[in-house]
C-alpha cells in the first residue's frame, strides 16, 4: 500500500502515516522501529524526551533503506529552551540518531511559564538555516502561542503536533493551523485506547470488517491529520498500516465527529510547565 504524503509549507513532503515510539523503552526501540520499517512505514516520530533516539537511528541505519526515503521527526526536550541550549540539544539529537539532518524538528511544549518559546523558535530557525533540519515546527502550541511566533519571528511552523482524537477533535485549532499553512499532526490518535470501545466506532468497525483502531485512524487520515500510532506488537503494527484500502462514508465521518467531548488525555498546553 502506498502512504499518501502531505506537502508542508516549505515544500517538504511528509508521509501522512508514521510510526510513533513514545513510551517504547530504549532497549526495545530498535526492534520496534525495525519491524515498522519492514512493514512499510517510512515516517518515524521520536523525541529527546523519550530517550530512544539512538534506537531509532540504529534501526534506520541497519534497515538498508536509503536515508532519504525515511522521514525522521524529533523534538526538543523541555529543559533546553534557551537559545544556545536549544542548539546544543538539537545537535545532540543528530548525534544520537546518527544522521546529518532530521526531516522535522519540533519544540515539544511551549512551557509558557518557564521560558521564552520565541527565543527557542529562533534557535530552531538557525538549526534549519544551517541545513540540520529540512523543516521545523512546534508541538502542543495553542492559537495564542502561534500568534506570538507570527508576530515576532520570520518562519511559520511547518507542523503543529497536538493531541487529537474523536473525544478531542480540536477543530478550531486545526482550522487555525490550516488557515496559516500549518499541517496538523495528531498525537494520542486513539485516546490511549479510550475510543476503541465506543459504540459508534465499534458499530462502524463491524460494518466495515475492520478494527476500531483502523476506523479511528482512517477518520484521522480522511480529515487530513498526520498520524503515527505506536505498538510493539507486529500484528498491531501491520493492522495500523492497513488504512488505505477502505474508506469511511460521509455519514461515518460525521458520526465520529459527533463524539467530541473536548476531553484531553494529556496536559493542557496553557498550564503545562514541567521540565524533566
Amino acid at each position: 500500500m502506498s502512504v499518501p504524503t502531505i506537502t508542508l509549507n516549505n515544500g517538504v513532503e511528509i508521509p501522512q502515516l508514521g510510526f510513533g515510539v513514545f513510551q517504547i523503552p530504549p532497549a526495545d526501540t530498535k526492534a520496534a522501529t525495525s519491524t515498522a520499517l519492514e512493514v512499510g512505514y517510512r515516517h518515524i516520530d521520536t523525541a529527546e524526551m523519550y530517550g530512544n533516539e539512538k534506537g531509532v537511528g540504529e534501526a534506520v541505519a541497519e534497515s538498508g533503506i536509503p536515508r532519504d526515503e525515511v522521514f525522521i521527526t524529533s523534538k526538543l526536550n523541555n529543559g533546553f529552551h534557551a537559545y544556545d541550549d536549544a542548539l546544543k540539544a538539537a545537535d545532540q539529537t543528530l548525534t544520537d540518531l546518527g544522521v546529518d539532518a532530521v526531516d522535522l524538528f519540533l519544540i515539544h511544549w511551549p512551557l509558557p511559564g518557564v521560558g521564552d518559546f520565541v527565543e527557542t523558535w529562533r534557535a530552531l530557525e538557525k538549526f534549519h538555516a544551517d541545513g540540520k533540519a529540512r523543516a521545523i515546527g512546534v508541538s502542543n502550541f495553542q492559537r495564542a502561542h502561534l500568534e506570538r511566533l507570527f508576530a515576532e519571528t520570520d518562519t511559520v511552523p511547518a507542523v503543529n503536533q497536538i493531541e487529537v482524537h474523536p473525544y478531542l477533535s480540536q477543530n478550531p485549532l486545526r482550522a487555525f493551523n490550516s488557515d496559516h499553512g500549518i499541517a496538523t499532526e495528531a498525537w494520542s490518535p486513539i485516546a490511549q485506547g479510550d475510543v476503541l470501545d465506543d459504540p459508534v466506532i465499534t458499530k462502524i468497525a463491524q460494518e466495515k470488517g475492520r478494527s476500531p483502531a483502523q476506523v479511528t485512524l482512517r477518520w484521522h487520515i480522511q480529515r487530513g491529520d498526520i498520524v503515527f500510532p505506536k505498538s510493539v506488537t507486529r500484528s498491531r503494527v501491520e493492522e495500523n498500516f492497513a488504512l488505505f484500502d477502505f474508506d469511511l462514508s460521509v455519514e461515518d465521518v460525521a458520526a465520529i465527529d459527533g463524539l467530541n467531548k473536548d476531553r484531553r488525555r494529556g496536559p493542557d498546553p496553557d498550564e503545562f510547565n514541567r521540565i524533566p
